[in-house]
């Protein structure tokens, strides 16, 4: 027997490599899953078109998952999702700097050395894109281990004023945004920001790797914001200056995109609120179904903001919840799989999830939803439609 250790990133590297490559996957038939038992098949949805597919991951371009093809916990480096909203900056790496500034005892800056000598720690963490939907089937979203510097010790480390309330997070990336009312541009940099006290939660990362390897290019190279339990917008990229304010910050990406207009009740009186987008709201998924002979299985995922579940149940047709199984491999910030094993009859059916965290909140179906004018912020239960044999 070979005693020999197997380090974390080893492991995590071994999970990941047991999925077939992006392409790969394009390539494959559609009734075909890698990393099932022998014989097992994909059910297809009839909720999605019979041609439906994703085009592999290309450098420098969006991507989402194919959610039927999810078989490990974490997610292949090249196959988590990627949204930009101005390019992937080439950073030098030699001549990186990542600034702390504004409203502190000692600006700071660090080069990437500096922060790779600094103390190490990681997290489980998922997460998906603010505007994630049923669309592509829930595909902008993606977990993984995240290895870097805690955001808490470098701010203790400048030393936040009292007078600071507000920490705003840039990155490398920038673009021209037009003036409205005006015919001009200004150049900016994606920019989005954490009240100091969210900002200081221990488990919030300045991150280096993911999966046990160098942040990848599309994810932020060299060092990304990691804040677990938020969308995927807060998780500037390419992070280049750290700055200690006094007021809200009102870029682009906090106070006019990544917005949600949504009606509600304000003091009895019905009103269009607004709110950024932020913490991830309870959200489930079914996203494959397979068989093996007359069994079947029912796979989805959970996300929340951390707050530990309750339960995730499963209906089939208008019969009663049944409680799913959640991967014991789950963390508070991790998207949580879950399985429910199934003999249905032959014929059409309708397949629901539900989560339900420690306190009592449901996930909510999309007939109990806020009215929403805008296109962030998609929660609500997702029913899928199958047909067995």
């Amino acid at each position: 027997m070979n005693d020999k250790k197997i380090t974390r990133r080893e492991a995590i590297k071994k999970t990941v490599n047991t999925s077939v490559a992006a392409g790969t996957l394009a390539s494959m038939p559609q009734w075909i899953l890698p990393a099932l038992a022998q014989g097992e098949e994909l059910v297809l949805f009839t909720d999605m078109p019979e041609d439906y597919s994703r085009p592999p991951a290309r450098p420098g371009a969006p991507h989402w998952l194919d959610t039927r093809m999810i078989s490990d916990f974490y997610t292949d480096n090249q196959d988590f999702y990627v949204v930009q909203h101005y390019g992937q900056p080439e950073i030098d790496l030699s001549d990186y700097t990542l600034k702390v500034t504004g409203l502190v005892d000692r600006e700071m800056e660090y080069s990437l050395s500096d922060l790779q000598g600094m103390n190490q720690v990681d997290i489980d963490a998922g997460f998906e894109c603010g505007g994630n939907n049923t669309g592509r089937f829930q595909g902008l979203i993606g977990n993984a281990n995240w290895k870097g510097v805690r955001l808490q010790d470098l701010l203790n480390a400048s030393g936040v004023k009292s007078e600071g309330t507000e920490v705003v997070f840039f990155g490398a990336d920038s673009g021209a945004e037009e003036i409205p009312n005006r015919d001009i541009e200004v150049e900016q940099s994606f920019s989005r920001s954490l009240p100091v006290a969210e900002a200081l939660r221990e488990e919030n990362l300045l991150a280096l790797e993911m999966n046990g390897e160098n942040l990848p290019q599309g994810h932020g190279r060299p060092v990304r914001l990691l804040v677990p339990g938020f969308y995927g917008v807060a998780n500037v990229k390419w992070l280049t200056q750290i700055h200690v304010q006094d007021r809200r910050h009102m870029g682009r990406f906090m106070g006019r995109d990544y917005v949600t207009l949504k009606r509600e009740m304000i003091g009895g009186e019905e009103r269009w609120v607004e709110n950024s987008v932020t913490r991830i709201q309870l959200k489930s998924a079914v996203v494959r179904v397979t068989k093996l002979g007359n069994q079947h299985k029912i796979t989805g995922f959970v996300l929340t903001d951390g707050t530990p579940l309750r339960s995730v149940e499963v209906k089939v047709d208008d019969g009663p919840w049944q409680a799913a199984t959640v991967d014991p491999r789950s963390t508070k910030y991790s998207w949580k799989l879950f399985t429910m094993d199934w003999n249905p009859t032959p014929g059409d059916h309708t397949l629901v999830s539900r989560a339900t965290d420690v306190n009592g909140h449901v996930q909510l179906t999309a007939e109990e939803m806020p009215e929403k004018a805008s296109r962030w912020e998609n929660y609500a239960q997702f029913p899928r439609t199958i047909r067995t044999s």
